[in-house]
């Protein structure tokens, strides 16, 4: 692989300094980052209270090193991270064909990059293949799995790749949702990825979200395609908290990074999802899951404030 076969990066940032620095430091040890160019876009301030925050995000990213090339683009208003997204992202990947995109709050594995790079360069051609993902969550299926990627129903926005041809006819408006949501056989099928799918695309139109992901994962539902995700994740997500814009409560997403480094990989060519990983992939969105996950979190809280 040389560089020029190497989808530019996009980072997305606004005001947590701490997360952006330990995202950063990630991947500038990633195996391919001096050979990547870099877009970070920082957002601009929603209230004076944050804008000393995002000013010293923006002093920062100044700062950063060791890319082959770093573009910062700032916005002198607060676009919001559906905006941010959707306009950042359209703007790279109408330059170079495909991105690869994290957040301020990702932590990525030394091997990352060079996972994205190759599945978008293995996948290209796969016209039912809509987007990578770098993370996945701890399934037992994939256990001794054969490949070093598996097929998925749901995409994932926590560090993702994709090309120009998957992401430009995106219709954010989702102008057929009345028909979608009345329609019980299409809701249960786009739940496949898990029970919350549906919810979240109906709270974005109550105006109780203002994701850009949920729309995204319609969009990839409706065409009828595939999120293609690594057995063992190249991200661990370090957003959740107070200070988090979506991500405010307990993490029930914790997995195991890859430590591995390896750089070769054996990509799933299959063109239907397994049934057994699909099974345990939606199981982890439930809301058994979820209750049980949540529990646990507190009860563990709980026994080590008891032993402070």
């Amino acid at each position: 692989m040389t560089s020029k076969n190497l989808s530019p990066i996009c980072l997305f940032s606004y005001n947590r300094l701490d997360e952006l620095k330990q995202t950063v430091e990630a991947l500038q040890k990633n195996d391919l980052a001096n050979e990547s160019e870099l877009f970070i876009f920082s957002d601009g301030w929603r209230i004076d209270e944050t804008k000393q925050r995002v000013l010293a995000v923006r002093s920062f990213v100044k700062t950063i090193v060791g890319f082959k090339k770093i573009t910062i683009i700032e916005s002198e208003i607060n676009m919001g991270l559906a905006t941010s997204i959707i306009s950042g992202v359209s703007k790279v990947i109408d330059e170079f064909g495909s991105v690869i995109v994290v957040e301020d709050d990702l932590i990525t594995s030394p091997n990352f990059l060079t996972f994205m790079n190759e599945a978008l360069i293995h996948y290209k051609n796969r016209q039912d293949v809509f987007s990578i993902s770098g993370y996945t969550g701890i399934l037992q299926a994939l256990d001794n799995y054969r490949y070093d990627s598996y097929l998925s129903y749901r995409p994932c926005s926590s560090g993702w790749a994709s090309w120009q041809n998957q992401w430009d006819d995106i219709d954010w408006s989702v102008e057929d949702f009345k028909t979608f949501i009345s329609d019980r056989k299409k809701v249960t099928k786009f739940n496949r990825g898990g029970i919350d799918m549906a919810r979240m695309l109906r709270h974005y139109f109550d105006g109780k979200n203002n994701s850009w992901a949920i729309r995204w994962s319609y969009s990839m539902f409706k065409k009828n395609k595939y999120c293609i995700y690594p057995t063992v994740s190249k991200v661990q997500n370090i957003g959740f908290g107070i200070d988090a814009t979506h991500c405010k409560g307990v993490d029930i997403y914790q997995t195991t990074l890859d430590q591995t480094n390896l750089s070769e990989f054996k990509f799933n060519d299959e063109d239907k999802v397994d049934p057994i990983i699909a099974k345990q992939f939606k199981y982890r969105f439930s809301y058994q899951n979820k209750a049980l996950k949540t529990a646990q979190y507190y009860l563990k809280r709980f026994f080590h404030d008891k032993k402070s």
